[in-house]
């Protein structure tokens, strides 16, 4: 169980064999690398379902290799076309994870070195569009922790900059808590080739651009998302986990987030927040021990409109009334409000 869907494997993978199994997209969410939060969110699962099959169907259109295997109802597994009424379930293929070795603050890849097929590629794969204020890059050359050569940028962002060309970042996958890496150390920790990373950086890109188009037609901006990758049983690399919807990407409806960025920004003025970023700062691998109290949940009316927001946005970028909900302009008007207040 993942903190936003579970997992039942049908048949596990093997050394040299995929396996197979079904995702179940719960209406869960977690921000903050805190975990599940406290309100369930209507018909999210569903939602978050339904885009990511649109957006692996378009990727096969093109040719990229991917785990989906197709959408379950009852016993049997359907394409996107074939269905009415939204479902929460998923059919993949499974590949090997194999966890680095937790040695206190830091953790050690060599399993990596030795493994040559059907494994989960240790990394998030990040594409930013533009540096929304709310971006870590921000943070991260503050810090200097991020140079600016390294993304490409000759000048100190402003938040909002649109992006000339994107911007492809890395961070660790199986830690603790999620860690931004250079794409020298991306490459180490990972065993991958000059050949692989370059691999890696171009089905990501063509990714970006088949997102951006889509959201584009539904009125949205892709502002930036993520991605994750493996290698099947021959060393063919495949686009694993889900992508494209409101939790992977952040899009944006005349400057107003449409994702749990909503509720990431209204967290931000909590006091349980001020606890989460002070207790990160102080012990990385064991902060949550170190909070007091679980997060309070969400006022209902933001509720609701989230729940919408989801609901409207697979309406949206699928090009099919899956939901009954209001418009995504209402809906976001009176987040906007929400929010301001």
């Amino acid at each position: 169980m993942g903190s936003v869907k579970d997992l039942k494997i049908i048949t596990p993978a093997e050394t040299d064999k995929m396996g197979i199994g079904h995702f179940h997209f719960s209406d869960r969410y977690s921000v903050f690398d805190w975990g599940e939060m406290p309100d369930l969110i209507t018909g999210k699962g569903k939602a978050l379902c339904m885009i990511g099959a649109y957006f692996f169907e378009k990727l096969e259109e093109m040719g990229v290799s991917t785990h989906y295997r197709g959408l379950v109802s009852g016993k049997t597994t359907y394409r996107l076309a074939d269905l009415d009424t939204p479902v929460d379930t998923m059919e993949v293929d499974l590949v090997r994870v194999l966890k680095p070795e937790s040695q206190g603050d830091t953790y050690n890849y060599a399993i990596y070195k030795n493994v040559s097929s059907n494994f989960l590629i240790p990394l998030e794969i990040i594409y930013r569009n533009s540096l929304p204020a709310g971006s870590s890059v921000f943070r991260r050359l503050k810090e200097g922790n991020l140079r600016l050569d390294e993304i490409g940028l000759s000048e100190m962002p402003e938040p909002n900059d649109v992006l000339t060309e994107p911007i492809l970042d890395a961070s660790t996958k199986l830690e603790i808590t999620d860690r931004y890496l250079s794409w020298q150390e991306a490459q180490e920790i990972s065993g991958l080739t000059d050949n692989e990373i370059r691999e890696i950086k171009e089905v990501t890109s063509r990714i970006n651009d088949l997102i951006t188009k889509h959201a584009s037609e539904a009125g949205l901006v892709n502002e930036d998302g993520k991605v994750e990758y493996g290698y099947d049983q021959n060393r063919n690399l495949i686009l694993l986990d889900i992508l494209g919807t409101p939790d992977e990407c952040r899009f944006t409806y005349d400057g107003i987030p449409v994702s749990k960025e909503v509720a990431r920004i209204h967290y931000r003025k909590t006091d349980w927040y001020n606890e989460v970023e002070k207790a990160k700062k102080e012990d990385r691998a064991n902060w949550k021990s170190r909070i007091s109290s679980p997060p309070p949940k969400l006022p209902v009316r933001l509720f609701e409109l989230i729940a919408y927001l989801y609901q409207s946005t697979c309406n949206e970028i699928t090009g099919k009334e899956w939901f009954s909900t209001p418009p995504l302009e209402n809906i976001l008007r009176e987040i906007k409000e929400q929010l301001e207040n």
